[in-house]
């Protein structure tokens, strides 16, 4: 099952509907089961977490995050990334927004994988099951250039100079 940490090995900590958060490790391309969370505690045990207990997996640049300002919850303007900006209400009603890919072929069957509010901070990713959720509202379609704008018209210059006769 696990083999030695390698480059596709990433820091995670899931957060449980019961408050309680789970630091540890989960292998990319390994993790996401049909009915459950595969990680390897910091501890060194392998463990499975059924979806049905997860609210979110956060894949973090340190297990410690700094004291001091929280991570955000919310944007506090449009985002600039392309993307699909969502507000997501848990099942304890607790509210999030975050950018899904505007891309339905990279939607999993377990759940979504979400960009934070602030992903230059601890947080980069997060990945929050179906099941978590009981409500998702799109707030906005972000893009960069819209393949609906027309060319403006060119209007033919006149000539002041022209040659006449």
């Amino acid at each position: 099952m696990w083999q030695l940490l390698t480059s596709t090995t990433k820091k995670i900590i899931v957060r449980r509907f019961d408050r309680e958060s789970i630091p540890g490790f989960v292998n990319l391309a390994t993790y996401l089961q049909p009915d459950f969370v595969e990680l390897l505690l910091v501890s060194g045990v392998a463990q499975r977490i059924p979806f049905t207990e997860i609210k979110s997996v956060a894949f973090v640049k340190d297990f410690d995050a700094p004291r001091g300002q929280p991570e955000a919850k919310s944007f506090q303007s449009r985002p600039k990334i392309e993307g699909l900006w969502v507000r997501m209400r848990f099942r304890d009603g607790e509210l999030t927004e975050g950018l899904l890919a505007n891309n339905l072929a990279q939607t999993d069957t377990q759940g979504f994988q979400v960009t934070p509010p602030n992903s230059s901070g601890n947080v980069q990713r997060l990945f929050v099951p179906r099941v978590a959720l009981e409500e998702m509202v799109v707030l906005a379609v972000v893009g960069g250039k819209s393949s609906r704008m027309k060319p403006k018209e060119t209007q033919e210059q006149i000539g002041l100079f022209s040659d006449a006769g």
